[in-house]
C-alpha cells in the first residue's frame, strides 16, 4: 500500500492527563464557568508555544505550573472561510478555503486556535523535557454549538421545569465548550469535576468517585475519574434533574431520564444486558470500561451521540410495551452504541484517513445483533437495501473513498477532513464502511476475523493500563496498515489486494449480462460485462460466483472476472423434462412442486443468479425472462433473491406477474418486509393492466380474508396486532391500494369508500398494542387516493372555495379534521397522526383541492412544538415554495435554519432541501434564483455557521444543487455589470480630466490673478473621489467625516494613473479652506497663496443609495454641490429624501480658518430646489449609451448673483436655469478656440508660439505683481470678468465629477444667443 501522502506533523508534546473542572452553570444565562489543565511533556527542547484547540469559549487567564501567567494568542480562521472581499462566489473557491480553514486548525497538523507562548522560566523545564501544566480559566455564555441549553418556558425552579444541558458535537467538535487538543489520535486520562445546583445530577465520562456538597447544601460537586487513555471527542456531559435506575439485570450499567418517564425508561432498556453479553461472548473479550451510562434528554442532536462510558439518547427513543414500530428503530440503536463502546472509543483512529475502520467494525457488530435479535431475513434484506442505496449514491453524487490518502474523487467537497465533507457523503460512508467489513469476513472467515478483533482489544486493554510514556498507548489507535500487519500475524493471509481494491479505490462493480442455452451441447453460454462508463463505477477482478437453479437442483459456479466482457459456459446437470411431474430440489433442501407449463421445454434452467450471498459491494443488472422472475419469487427462499425478483417484476404486467405477485402476499411464510413490497408492485402492475383488469380491485379480497369480518368481511375485525406480519400488512396495503387508478387515471369509489370504513370500523379497544401507527397510515392512504383536480384555478383562475370541493374532498378534509382534533385532546405516542395530517393537508394543497396557504405549516413549524411535527409542517413549507415560487417564504425558512434554538432542527431544514430544491440548476427563470437569495445562502456559509460545521456543509449542498460549483449566473452578471460600469466611469473621468488639463494649460495666460481655478479648487481642500463605488453603497448626497473616521479607498488598477492625474493637477498657490462666516455679508472671502493644507477637506460619495436596478452607475457629486451643502445653501434635511444626512453632520475636518476671510450669506429658500433632484431616491433609467445619471447639480443651472441679498430677505421672483448640456458645449467652444490658435502658433514653424509663450509668463508675473498692490483700483472693473470665469471653472469641474462628456467635435452646437453668461456676486479679494 502507498503511504500517506500528507506529511505525519508530530505535535511537539504528548498529553498524559487533563483535569475538566466546571464551576459553575447558570441556566438562565445559558453559560458556565470552569478551568482546565493540561498535563503535558515537551518532546523537543526547543518548545516555545503550545497549541490547543478552543472555540467560542472567553479565556480569562492562562498559567504554566499554577505560578507563571503566560500570554496567548487567539485566532479562529473558521469564522469567514473566504475571509478575503471576494466578488466570485464559486463553491470551488469556497472548498478550496474551506480545507484550507480547516488545516490550520487541525490538531493533527501540530496547530489549534490558541497559541499559548511559555514563558521564560518554563524553559528550563522544556530543557529537561520536564511535564508542563497549563491552566486555562475560560467561561460559555450562550454558546451556538457544541453544548445545548433546554429551558422550558414554565413556572416553578429549574428542577422543576425540567431544564437540562447537554454537550454534543459533529465529529471532533470538544473545543465548542471547553479547551483541549481535540483530535482522536490524542489520548490522556482525565478527571472531571462538575458544579451543579443540589436538586441537579451531573453525569460524565469515568468513574463517579464521590458526590461532595457544600457547607449550606445549596451545590454539589460530581467527581469523575476516567483510568482508561481517551481522546478528548470523546468526552461528554449532562446536568439535569435526572431520574437514575440502576439496570436490574447489569449493576454497572446505569440509566438517566427526565422527570415523569421512568416508566418507559424500563421498558426500553431492558434488553441492553443482552447486548453485553452478546460482544463480549462474540469477540471472547471483556466490556474495556468498568461502567456504562444511558442518558435520554430533549431536542438532542442526532438519535444517538457515542462517548466513552456513556451515551447520549434522544428522549423520542423511548417507548413503552405498547409500540411495536419504534422497538425495532430503538433497539438497534441502542446496540450500535454499545458496539461503539469498543471501537470507535476505546479504540480510535490514528487519523482520519483510517476512519473507515473502527466505524465499520462498530457497524459490523451491530449487524451481527441485529441479525440475532431479528433474524437473518432481516439482516440479509437491510444489507440488500443499503448496497443498492450506496450504489445509487455513488452513481448519481459521486464515488466514496474509504481511505482519502492516496486519491481525491474530484468532488465539490474535501474528504480529507470530517468538517468539510457533505453530511449525505459520511452517511454513505459509514454505511459502506460496515459493509467492506461484511465483505472482509466472507473473505476471511468469521471466526478469523473475530480472532482479529479480539487480539485488537487485547492489545489495546494492555497498553491503556501502562503508566505514560511516549509511546505506551500506541495500540489504543488503530490505522490500515497496523490492522493489516494484525491480520496477517493472526491469520497468515494477505489482504493488501483486498483492500487496496475496496478501500483505497473508490466505486463499486456494476455487472450485467445474460445467458442462452445451448440445447445441443446442454450448455449455458452465459455473457458478463461490467460498465466502466457509469459513474461510480469500479473494476473489478476476482472471483464471482453464479447460481443456477435447475430441474436437477440448485449449483454454484465461481468464476474468475479479469475483463470488463467475460463470457462463460456452465454445463448443465439435468436434462430438460416434458411434463413429467417430479418435485424440485431447491438449495435449502427442500423438495417442491412446481408448476413447468411456462417454461421453455428444451432447457433445464429455472432462473440463475450472480453473487446470491453478496460477497461483493455490486449492482446487478440481469437478463432472463419473466417466468423467471416468477419462478424465483415463488420459489426461492432467499429474501434478497425474492426483493430482485419483485424490482424486476414491475417491468412485466401481465397476469402471471399478477398471480406471482398475489401468491407471495398470502404466503404466510413469506418474510414481511418482502410481502409489503409485493403489494407496492402489485398496485404498479395492476394500474399498467387497468385496460383488462379483470376482478374487484387489487388486494381487496386478501385483506377481507385476512382481517374482515367473518360474518361480514366488508367490515374489519377489531385490532389485534399479536401477530406483527398481520400488523405490518394492515397498514400497508391500503396504502398500496390508494394508489391504484382506473382508466381515467382516479382512485375509484370502491377503494374511496374502502379506506374510509376502514377509519369508520377502526377499533382499538381490546388491543394491548397502540394503533396509532396504524391510523397514521390510514392517513396516509387517505392522502393517496388524491389526484390533480381540473378546478376552477386552472378554467377560470379562480381559487378553490368551499363550494367548489367535491365530494371527496370534502369527505378527506372532514376526516383530516376530526383526526387533528382528537389529536389535540388525546394526543398519540409520537404525534404520529398530526404529521400525516399535515403531509396529506399539503397534498390536496398541491393537486389543486385546496388554496395554498404556507400559515398553517409555520404555525406549526414553530419552536416549541414536537420534533416530529416540525420536520412534517417544514418539508411542507419547502415543498409550497418549489411549488409557488415563494422567495419570502425561502428567506424565512433559512432565516430559521440559521436562527432555530433547536440544532436537530437546523439540519433538517437543510438536508429537507437538499432533497427537495426550490429550483434545478440552470433555471435562471425562476424567481426563486435571485442575487439575494445568492447572498444569503453565502453569507450563511461563509460566517454564519462556524459554530456547526454540519450546518455548514448541508449549505454547501444546497448551493451546489442550485448553482453547481461555478459562480451563480445571477450573481456573476450583477457583479459584471458594475465592473463594466465603475471601469466605463472611471476612463470617461480620466480622459475628461486630461481635456480639462490640457485646456487649464493652455488658458493659464488668460486667467486674471485672483481666479479660482479648477486646479485651485482641486487643492483647496476638496478631493473629490472619482471611482465610483457600488451602487447599493452610493447616496446622492454629500457628507464628510472626521479624517480619522474615513475608511481608505480600495486600491484599483488605475490608482497609479489617478495619482498622476492628482500630481498634474497640484499648484504651488494652494489657498485654504472655505468657511462661512454667521451673519455676514454676502461675501467670499479666500486666501491665495496659502501653504497646502495639513487636512484637506473631503467629499465622501460612499453612502448607501436606493437606485433602480437600471441605473447604470451612481452620481459623483460636484465640488459646487459640496459647497452649497458646507454653506448652508442646500434644501433642509425635512425636504429632502431619506438617504441625505442629517444636517448637523460636518462636511470638512476640524481646521483654523484663515485670518482674510471672504464670507456668503445663506440663500433663501427659494434656491433651495437646486437640489432636491440630487436628493431623490429614485433615479430614472439610464440607457446603455449613457453611463452616468442624469441629476441636476450647481453646474446644470445658472444663478442670479447681481443683487446683494441680506440674510433674511426674501426669495428672488425668478432663478434663470440653463441645461448642463448647453454650458458644456459653451466650454468645450471655448476651449477648442484656444486650442485652435495655440495650434497655428505651432504650425508656424518660426518660433514665435515658444516666444508668445514666454512673453505671456512675463506679462503673467507682472500682472500678479501690480496686483498685489494695487487691487483696489482694479477690483470694480474686474468683479464680473473674475466671477464669470470662476464660475466657468467650477461648473467644468462639476460637469467632470459627474462624468458628462465634452462634446467631441469641439464645436458649439447652440448659438450664441442662448449661450448666456451668468451675474457675479460681489466680493472682495482682501
Amino acid at each position: 500500500m502507498k503511504k500517506d501522502a500528507r506529511p505525519d506533523i508530530q505535535r511537539p508534546f504528548k498529553l498524559a492527563h487533563q483535569t475538566l473542572c466546571v464551576t459553575g452553570i447558570n441556566f438562565e444565562r445559558k453559560s458556565l464557568l470552569g478551568y482546565v489543565e493540561l498535563t503535558l511533556f515537551p518532546q523537543r527542547t526547543d518548545l516555545r508555544a503550545i497549541k490547543i484547540n478552543s472555540k467560542q469559549c472567553r479565556i480569562y487567564r492562562v498559567a504554566i505550573n499554577d505560578y507563571w501567567e503566560a500570554s496567548f494568542l487567539y485566532n479562529d480562521p473558521t469564522l469567514e472561510i473566504c475571509q478575503d472581499d471576494t466578488k466570485q462566489k464559486s463553491l470551488d473557491y469556497f472548498e478550496s478555503c474551506h480545507i484550507n480553514t480547516m488545516n490550520a486548525v487541525d490538531p493533527d497538523l501540530g496547530n489549534g486556535e490558541v497559541t499559548i507562548i511559555l514563558p521564560s522560566m518554563a524553559f528550563p523545564f522544556v530543557a529537561e523535557l520536564r511535564s508542563l501544566k497549563v491552566t486555562v480559566e475560560f467561561s460559555l455564555e450562550e454558546p451556538k454549538g457544541g453544548i445545548h441549553f433546554v429551558v422550558p418556558d414554565v413556572e416553578g425552579t429549574m428542577a422543576e421545569r425540567g431544564a437540562h444541558v447537554f454537550s454534543y458535537g459533529y465529529e471532533n467538535s470538544s473545543r465548542l465548550w471547553f479547551p483541549c487538543i481535540d483530535t482522536f489520535s490524542e489520548h490522556c486520562t482525565w478527571k472531571i469535576e462538575l458544579t451543579v445546583d443540589s436538586d441537579m445530577t451531573a453525569v460524565s465520562c469515568g468513574d463517579l468517585i464521590e458526590v461532595i456538597y457544600t457547607p449550606d447544601l445549596s451545590k454539589k460537586t460530581f467527581h469523575y475519574y476516567m483510568s482508561t487513555p481517551t481522546a478528548a471527542p470523546c468526552i461528554a456531559m449532562a446536568v439535569g434533574p435526572f431520574e437514575i435506575l440502576v439496570d436490574p439485570n447489569m449493576h454497572e450499567v446505569t440509566h438517566f431520564c427526565l422527570p415523569h418517564m421512568m416508566s418507559v425508561l424500563k421498558h426500553t432498556t431492558s434488553f441492553i444486558h443482552e447486548t453485553f453479553e452478546f460482544y463480549e461472548e462474540l469477540m471472547s473479550s471483556r466490556y474495556p470500561y468498568s461502567c456504562y451510562k444511558q442518558v435520554f434528554v430533549d431536542e438532542a442532536y442526532q438519535q444517538s451521540s457515542t462517548y466513552a462510558t456513556m451515551t447520549i439518547f434522544s428522549t423520542n427513543l423511548l417507548h413503552s410495551a405498547r409500540i411495536i414500530d419504534q422497538t425495532i428503530v430503538s433497539r438497534r440503536l441502542m446496540a450500535s452504541a454499545v458496539a461503539e463502546q469498543f471501537f470507535s472509543c476505546f479504540i480510535t483512529q490514528h487519523s482520519w484517513n483510517d476512519v473507515w475502520l473502527p466505524k465499520g467494525i462498530s457497524g459490523y457488530l451491530g449487524l451481527l445483533f441485529m441479525k440475532k435479535a431479528f433474524g437473518n431475513n432481516e439482516f440479509r434484506y437491510y444489507v440488500a437495501k443499503v448496497m443498492k442505496e450506496i450504489a445509487d449514491y455513488e452513481q448519481k453524487v459521486g464515488v466514496i473513498v474509504l481511505d482519502p490518502s492516496n486519491k481525491e474523487p474530484g468532488l465539490y467537497f474535501s474528504i480529507r477532513n470530517p468538517h468539510t465533507s457533505s453530511p449525505k457523503y459520511t452517511e454513505m460512508f459509514y454505511k459502506k464502511c460496515v459493509l467492506v467489513i461484511c465483505m472482509l469476513e466472507h473473505r476471511m472467515g468469521r471466526e478469523h476475523l473475530l480472532q482479529v478483533l479480539n487480539k485488537l482489544l487485547a492489545l489495546a486493554y494492555t497498553s491503556s493500563q501502562q503508566k505514560f510514556s511516549a509511546n505506551a498507548w500506541s495500540n489504543i489507535k488503530i490505522s490500515t496498515q497496523s490492522f493489516l500487519n494484525i491480520i496477517s500475524t493472526v491469520t497468515g493471509k494477505d489482504m493488501v489486494p483486498f483492500v487496496e481494491l475496496w478501500v483505497v479505490q473508490p466505486g463499486c462493480a456494476r455487472f450485467s449480462g445474460n445467458f442462452v442455452f445451448n440445447r445441443r451441447r446442454n450448455v449455458v453460454e452465459l455473457d458478463i460485462k461490467q460498465d466502466m462508463t457509469a459513474k461510480g463505477a469500479l473494476k473489478y477482478v476476482g472471483p464471482l460466483t453464479v447460481t443456477i437453479q435447475e430441474l436437477d437442483g440448485s449449483f454454484n459456479h465461481q468464476f474468475k472476472i479479469e475483463e470488463n466482457k467475460t463470457r462463460f459456459e456452465i454445463t448443465c446437470h439435468s436434462k430438460s423434462r416434458r411434463n413429467k411431474k417430479k418435485k424440485i430440489p431447491l438449495m435449502t433442501g427442500e423438495e417442491v412442486d412446481m408448476d413447468l407449463t411456462a417454461m421453455e421445454a428444451d432447457s433445464p434452467v429455472l432462473w440463475l443468479r450472480v453473487d446470491p450471498e453478496m460477497n461483493l459491494l455490486r449492482t446487478v443488472s440481469w437478463e432472463q425472462p419473466d417466468y423467471m422472475w416468477q419462478y424465483q419469487l415463488k420459489y426461492e427462499r432467499d429474501v434478497v433473491a425474492q426483493w430482485e425478483a419483485i424490482n424486476a417484476l414491475e417491468k412485466y404486467p401481465t397476469p402471471a406477474t399478477r398471480m406471482a405477485l398475489t401468491d407471495t402476499l398470502e404466503n404466510e411464510h413469506c418474510f414481511y418486509r418482502v410481502r409489503m413490497d409485493a403489494c407496492l408492485c402489485l398496485s404498479k402492475v395492476a394500474n399498467a393492466m387497468v385496460s383488462n383488469w379483470a376482478g374487484p380491485p387489487a388486494m381487496m379480497t386478501i385483506f377481507r380474508k385476512l382481517f374482515g369480518s367473518h360474518s361480514c368481511p366488508s367490515i374489519i375485525r377489531q385490532n389485534n396486532f399479536t401477530n406483527f406480519q398481520h400488523y405490518f400488512l394492515l397498514k400497508m396495503i391500503p396504502y398500496a391500494m390508494a394508489h391504484l387508478r382506473n382508466i381515467h387515471n382516479l382512485c375509484s369509489q370502491d377503494v374511496f369508500k374502502f379506506i374510509l370504513d376502514l377509519f369508520k370500523y377502526n377499533d382499538n379497544s381490546k388491543n394491548k398494542y397502540s394503533d396509532n401507527y396504524y391510523r397514521a397510515a390510514l392517513i396516509d392512504a387517505l392522502a393517496g387516493t388524491v389526484t390533480p383536480a381540473v378546478s376552477m384555478v386552472a378554467l377560470t383562475g379562480q381559487a378553490p372555495t368551499a363550494e367548489s370541493l367535491t365530494a371527496d374532498t370534502k369527505l378527506i378534509l372532514e376526516e383530516i379534521t376530526r383526526c387533528l382534533n382528537l389529536e389535540k385532546l388525546l394526543p398519540c405516542y409520537r404525534h404520529t397522526v398530526t404529521v400525516s395530517c399535515l403531509r396529506a393537508i399539503r397534498t390536496l394543497q398541491k393537486f389543486g383541492h385546496l388554496p395554498s396557504d404556507p400559515s398553517i405549516f409555520r404555525s406549526y413549524s414553530q419552536y416549541g412544538i414536537f420534533q416530529d411535527i416540525r420536520e412534517a409542517a417544514l418539508e411542507a413549507l419547502i415543498d409550497y415554495i418549489k411549488a409557488e415560487k415563494n422567495l419570502e417564504e425561502l428567506l424565512w425558512v433559512l432565516e430559521l435554519a440559521e436562527t432555530d434554538p433547536e440544532p436537530f432542527i437546523r439540519h433538517s431544514i437543510l438536508n429537507s432541501l437538499v432533497e427537495n430544491p426550490p429550483f434545478v440548476k440552470g433555471d435562471t427563470e425562476n424567481p426563486l434564483n435571485s442575487p439575494a437569495l445568492v447572498e444569503k445562502l453565502w453569507k450563511m456559509m461563509n460566517s454564519g455557521t462556524s459554530h456547526d460545521s454540519k450546518v455548514r456543509c448541508d449549505l454547501a449542498d444546497i448551493y451546489y444543487k442550485l448553482y453547481g460549483r461555478t459562480q451563480p449566473l445571477s450573481a456573476a452578471n450583477r457583479e459584471n455589470e458594475m465592473s463594466q460600469e465603475k471601469r466605463a466611469e472611471m476612463d470617461e473621468q480620466i480622459g475628461m480630466s486630461l481635456d480639462k488639463l490640457l485646456s487649464e494649460q493652455l488658458d493659464e495666460d488668460d486667467k486674471p490673478t485672483g481666479e479660482i481655478t479648477g486646479s485651485d479648487i482641486t487643492d483647496v481642500g476638496v478631493k473629490v473621489e472619482s471611482q465610483a463605488k457600488d451602487a447599493e453603497k452610493m447616496n446622492d448626497t454629500i457628507t464628510a467625516e472626521p479624517e480619522e473616521s474615513r475608511k481608505r479607498k480600495a486600491e484599483s488598477p488605475l490608482s497609479d494613473r489617478e495619482r498622476s492625474m492628482e500630481s498634474a493637477f497640484s499648484q504651488e498657490a494652494k489657498p485654504e479652506p472655505i468657511t462661512c462666516a454667521e451673519g455676514s455679508a454676502f461675501k467670499l472671502k479666500i486666501k491665495i497663496g496659502a501653504k497646502p493644507l495639513d487636512e484637506p477637506l473631503h467629499v465622501v460619495t460612499d453612502l448607501p443609495t436606493t437606485t433602480t436596478p437600471s441605473s447604470s452607475a451612481p452620481k459623483t457629486p460636484s465640488f459646487a454641490e459640496a459647497f452649497l451643502k458646507f454653506a448652508g445653501l442646500s434644501k433642509p434635511d425635512d425636504e429632502s429624501s431619506q438617504s441625505t444626512p442629517p444636517a448637523a453632520t460636518p462636511l470638512v475636518s476640524p481646521a483654523p480658518p484663515p485670518k482674510p476671510t471672504f464670507t456668503l450669506p445663506q440663500m433663501s429658500e427659494s434656491i433651495s430646489h437646486l437640489s432636491e433632484e440630487d436628493s431623490a431616491d429614485e433615479s430614472p433609467p439610464v440607457s446603455p449609451s449613457r453611463k452616468f445619471s442624469d441629476h441636476s447639480s450647481f453646474a446644470s443651472a445658472s444663478l442670479d448673483f447681481s443683487r446683494k441679498l441680506p440674510v433674511d430677505s426674501p426669495a428672488p421672483a425668478e432663478v434663470t436655469q440653463k441645461s448642463e448640456r448647453s454650458e458644456v458645449r459653451e466650454l468645450s467652444s471655448q476651449r477648442e478656440t484656444s486650442v485652435s490658435r495655440d495650434d497655428k502658433l505651432r504650425d508656424d514653424g518660426s518660433g514665435k508660439w515658444h516666444k508668445t509663450k514666454k512673453k505671456k509668463k512675463k506679462e503673467k508675473h507682472k500682472h500678479k505683481h501690480k496686483h498685489k498692490h494695487k487691487h483696489d483700483r482694479h477690483e470694480k472693473s474686474e468683479k464680473s470678468e473674475r466671477y464669470s470665469k470662476a464660475d466657468k471653472s467650477e461648473r467644468m469641474f462639476a460637469s467632470v465629477s459627474q462624468g458628462e462628456p465634452p462634446n467631441s467635435s469641439g464645436a458649439s452646437n447652440a448659438s450664441p444667443s442662448t449661450q448666456q453668461q451668468p451675474s457675479s456676486p460681489e466680493f472682495e479679494v482682501m
